[in-house]
């Protein structure tokens, strides 16, 4: 063998190696990571199992009792409050317990917007709303108004607004 074909195989058997060592870290430490990783997701998804067992446990519900309120209030408990809230305003939404949160229901301004644009002036029922959004529909629809739909848009919001009521 000359020098010239020893020195190729020693000089290619570095590279090799050079390569095996790299691989070696990156997977190694990749893998590392990867227990890592792993662990502490296993770690969080035990932590929240254990919080959700522990609530299921201990019964943990809000419930907002307007009675209860209406006298912790006149007994003075909200000091700088308004003495003009009217209690029966959350009756509107139950009739015993309000189990919900109040972005589920419709602003009340947000009502009368929509009744005023309907043209009621009582509580209308859901066949009556149903009833007037086509009429209203006949006279806002963008075909008809020259392809504007600003009213029919609004039209059909209120008449969600409206519908929204009586679920």
């Amino acid at each position: 063998m000359t020098s010239n074909t020893v020195l190729f195989m020693f000089n290619r058997f570095i590279k090799i190696a050079f390569l095996a060592f790299i691989l070696y870290l990156i997977f190694t430490n990749f893998g590392t990571f990867l227990l890592i990783v792993a662990g502490f997701f296993i770690a969080v998804a035990g932590f929240v199992f254990f919080l959700k067992q522990k609530f299921k446990k201990s019964g943990f519900q809000f419930q907002f009792n307007t009675k209860d309120f209406e006298q912790q209030f006149r007994n003075g408990a909200f000091k700088n409050g308004n003495t003009n809230f009217n209690f029966n305003d959350f009756n509107k939404f139950n009739n015993s317990n309000f189990n919900g949160g109040f972005n589920q229901y419709q602003n009340i301004n947000e009502q009368s917007s929509a009744k005023q644009f309907f043209g009621f002036t009582h509580e209308p029922t859901k066949e009556e709303v149903k009833k007037r959004y086509k009429e209203l529909a006949r006279k806002y629809h963008p075909d008809i108004n020259s392809g504007d739909d600003t009213k029919m848009k609004q039209l059909n919001h209120y008449k969600d607004v409206l519908l929204s009521m009586f679920s």
